[in-house]
């Protein structure tokens, strides 16, 4: 008898995941979170979750607030349900429901980086590394039983975007060489240490502005930790700019305000921190198109920058 699977996701991340899905067992529903008015003349568009089940001929329910409307899923009569990044609290009664239980793809290596912006945090928080963790639920946020983890080092040269990708394919991978244990009962079922609990909740727009008090570490780690959405930004003179990457010169500060600019490099602007020297070097100017610094620089006057006082908007 096949076992009968309900996803619930919604973005980009747990696409890889709900395709592992239908290609091995039988998915007879997706829960995603309702669809959302985007771009500039605010056309709905189906949420990423929602394209690949109408896709797959799939039953696709979208409810406002899923603690409230979940008996459309329990009609569904299903013997697991798998969670990735759905958004939203699963009630008591989904919870209960399914022989094999609640089960949850999270990306990080809990007890660490509870909550809903683990990938951008592991960057931001100066992780060495990260990873996946299969895990039951239960009613507090990603504090259920952990079956199964595999892990990833964080490099200098990663983003959230690569790093993202990474994790989405190893979250398919991982649930798939899981599954088989839970559903034959032979699975690990270990207790998350609560002394070993950090959190990553969503991204503040105010922790998008670049402190140059800080040192160059702490905002080379921000800059890849937001690095392509939503972007780190600042100001220079009178011109806001977007951030995307920079590098670290190791240069005595010591004498220079933080956030002066100190040099303007081929591929990019020098500015003093805490400690050393941001070079940033894939920038964003207001009203224009992302860029690297180096197309920036060839076209303004130098002097208009060298100084000048950069600071994160408050």
């Amino acid at each position: 008898m096949a076992i009968r699977v309900v996803f619930m996701g919604t973005p980009d991340f747990s696409v890889p995941v709900l395709k592992g899905l239908i290609e091995n067992y039988q998915v007879v529903g997706v829960v995603s979170q309702p669809d959302r008015k985007v771009g500039r003349h605010q056309e709905v568009e189906f949420t990423p979750i929602k394209k690949v089940a109408v896709d797959n001929n799939i039953l696709v329910l979208q409810p406002e607030k899923i603690r409230k409307d979940y008996m459309s899923v329990l009609e569904l009569k299903p013997d697991i349900i798998v969670t990735c990044a759905y958004g939203q609290i699963i009630p008591k009664e989904l919870l209960d429901y399914p022989k094999y239980g609640c089960i949850n793809v999270h990306a990080s290596l809990l007890p660490k980086l509870r909550g809903g912006a683990p990938i951008h945090h592991a960057i931001i928080d100066g992780y060495k590394k990260t990873g996946i963790t299969i895990m039951y639920m239960d009613e507090a946020m990603d504090s259920g039983d952990i079956i199964s983890q595999r892990e990833t080092e964080i490099s200098d040269i990663d983003t959230l975007e690569s790093l993202h990708d990474r994790l989405s394919e190893m979250g398919r991978d991982l649930l798939l060489d899981t599954l088989p244990s839970i559903l034959d009962g032979t699975n690990q079922r270990i207790k998350q240490d609560i002394n070993e609990v950090t959190y990553a909740y969503n991204i503040k727009r105010e922790e998008e502005y670049l402190d140059f008090n800080k040192s160059s570490r702490e905002l080379f780690n921000q800059i890849r930790g937001l690095n392509p959405h939503p972007g780190s930004s600042c100001v220079i003179g009178e011109k806001e700019f977007k951030v995307f990457m920079a590098r670290i010169e190791k240069v005595d500060t010591s004498k220079a305000i933080p956030g002066e600019v100190l040099h303007i490099y081929k591929d990019g602007l020098g500015i003093a921190t805490k400690d050393y020297e941001l070079v940033i070097t894939d920038i964003k100017p207001s009203g224009k198109k992302r860029m690297l610094a180096s197309s920036f620089i060839n076209g303004i006057k130098k002097e208009e920058y060298l100084g000048k006082v950069a600071y994160g908007r408050k």
